[in-house]
């Protein structure tokens, strides 16, 4: 029973195994997809997959023949083109140069017969050696007071020459200023009705020997610089000087060592009297400097010889200067001391209208000329630039003075002043000064300083005529390639004068003592267009005092009001 059960299910299984051999007609729709797969998601390929490769490997191991290559090099440059190529000179084509205009000459007139001339003259372009020369000319005549005149003139010659180790530098002139003791005191309209003359002459001579800047930091460099002048009013009063300085410094390792010196040499005559006014001095110093600082350590040796009196100084010369943001803002501090000469030529700049017989003590019939000494002069503040557009600079100081030279009215004639001193050994001054250059473009640029004393005076009840502020502004504006505008602004603060009872109308009293004067502050603004008809030739107009205030500098002098001066400019 056994053996036929086996013997049936043996054939069952055959039949089945032939059935699934059997051959499968494929149908049209699977016609032509033989040999597809259709993708339904990302193929992961796996080891499981292998068995789906439907092509056998190639078992034969046969390679290929390959010959031998041969290889001919070329020598040439690959020109890469990716990169940055060295710039190619090209030769410039030829142009024609622009108009030299190495000289100018200026003419106008005005108002006021107002006359002014200007001539300049220069070699050319040769940089290595520069002469030329100078002459201007300007006088006015006011109407509102009598003798109330002005008159300048200037003529000069000047050259460089840069050598090969050194620069030259030197100048030669005349000036002469001439005007009126037209003094006007409203008390007494009658005082000086013919005013009398005066003019001063100021013949000069400057020159200068630097060394020129070499590589080598190690090598000596120095300079010497020579000053004369003759100088003398319409009397009596004259004032000789000549000045020689020198510095030479040697940079050894880290720091600079070096010294500057000077000897000025002056002569005061007046009538007959004559007086010696001689200062010489000496500076060593030491200076460290490293990238972003420099220090100076030294010391100023002054001595004052010559007159009635003799003074031996020594001062401290400290200077310390330290880069806050490396070209854009620097720290500066320092203390000095120093003998400041007392100049009748720069008296007489400021103030034309000094008596006819300065520095003259009646009482004794002698000479008094004073150097003011600044026993101390403490400073510091911030300065820099913000590249080339702005250049900036603000300070304090503090100083400690000692005959302090001041203006004042001549007790006898309120149109002439003299030289006075305070000579007290602490008079103080505090202050502090800022100055900026802005330039914005070709177009535009602008300026200003501004300074402010506080003075603390001993003897004097006041510093006279000296203001607390000043102001002084500028300003060029290029409005087009032919027309320019220009500006300027100053501002005085007001002031206080010393004169007298009976020259202010207080008629109580002791008509000769002294009374302070209060002078009210004033605004100066002048400014002037100019149009270029060609390269060569401009036209211009200018305003002067466009306020029209007659104020005054000096006690009884009033300016020349509201003036216009307008004329031809040429360029040759």
């Amino acid at each position: 029973m056994f053996k036929y059960t086996l013997l049936i299910g043996l054939g069952f299984y055959s039949l089945t195994a032939f059935s699934q051999e059997e051959e499968q007609i494929p149908t049209e729709e699977t016609q032509g997809k033989l040999g597809e797969i259709e993708v339904i998601r990302d193929y992961k390929p796996i080891l499981a997959d292998a068995v789906k490769i439907r092509q056998s490997p190639d078992l034969t191991n046969n390679r290929k023949y390959f010959s031998k290559p041969n290889y001919n090099i070329f020598d040439k440059k690959l020109d890469i083109n990716t990169g940055t190529h060295r710039l190619e000179i090209q030769q410039v084509p030829p142009s024609r140069p622009d108009i030299l205009t190495n000289n100018y000459a200026k003419i106008g007139v005005g108002n006021f017969n107002t006359l002014l001339g200007e001539v300049y003259i220069s070699n050319g372009e040769d940089e290595a050696l520069q002469v030329g020369g100078f002459i201007k000319h300007l006088s006015q005549k006011g109407s509102d007071f009598e003798g109330q005149n002005f008159g300048e003139q200037k003529i000069g010659l000047f050259g460089r020459s840069i050598l090969e180790k050194i620069t030259l530098n030197g100048e030669v002139g005349f000036n002469r200023y001439a005007t009126r003791y037209y003094g006007f005191v409203p008390t007494l309209p009658d005082l000086n009705p013919d005013p009398i003359k005066q003019h001063y002459n100021d013949i000069y001579i400057k020159g200068e020997l630097n060394s020129n800047h070499e590589d080598n930091e190690e090598l000596l460099s120095y300079s010497l610089k020579a000053d004369g002048y003759l100088f003398g009013n319409a009397f009596s009063a004259k004032e000789n000087s000549f000045a020689l300085s020198g510095n030479i410094n040697k940079k050894v390792n880290a720091f600079n060592v070096g010294a500057n010196i000077s000897g000025d040499f002056t002569n005061v005559k007046s009538q007959d009297l004559s007086l010696g006014n001689h200062i010489a001095r000496v500076n060593p110093y030491i200076r460290f400097q490293g990238k972003n600082y420099k220090i100076t350590l030294g010391a100023a040796l002054v001595s004052e010889f010559g007159g009635d009196e003799t003074r031996n100084n020594i001062f401290p010369a400290v200077d310390v200067d330290f880069a806050l943001v490396p070209e854009y803002a620097s720290l500066y501090a320092g203390v000095k001391g120093d003998a400041v000469k007392t100049s009748y030529r720069s008296l007489a700049n400021e103030n034309p209208f000094l008596s006819e017989t300065p520095f003259i003590d009646t009482t004794n019939n002698t000479l008094v000329v004073r150097n003011m000494l600044e026993k101390l002069n403490v400073f510091g503040g911030i300065k820099g630039n913000a590249g080339a557009t702005l250049g900036y600079k603000i300070g304090v100081f503090y100083k400690q003075l000692s005959d302090v030279p001041l203006y004042a009215i001549n007790p006898n004639n309120p149109t002439r002043y003299d030289i006075i001193y305070d000579r007290d050994e602490k008079n103080t001054v505090f202050g502090f000064e800022g100055d900026i250059n802005l330039r914005i473009s070709e177009a535009f640029s602008l300026g200003g300083n501004l300074l402010f004393n506080e003075y603390d005076m001993k003897n004097e009840a006041e510093a006279w005529f000296i203001p607390k502020l000043r102001v002084a502004a500028n300003t060029r504006i290029n409005i087009s390639k032919k027309v320019y505008i220009d500006g300027e602004l100053f501002f005085n603060d007001a002031m206080k004068a010393k004169s007298y009872n009976k020259f202010v109308g207080i008629t109580t009293g002791d008509p000769n003592a002294p009374v302070t004067v209060s002078m009210p502050a004033f605004v100066d603004i002048s400014a002037g267009i100019e149009y270029r008809a060609t390269k060569q030739i401009g036209v211009y107009v200018r305003g002067n005092n466009l306020l029209s205030n007659n104020y005054e500098r000096f006690l009884y002098y009033p300016r020349l009001g509201f003036n216009v001066i307008g004329g031809v400019n040429v360029s040759f």
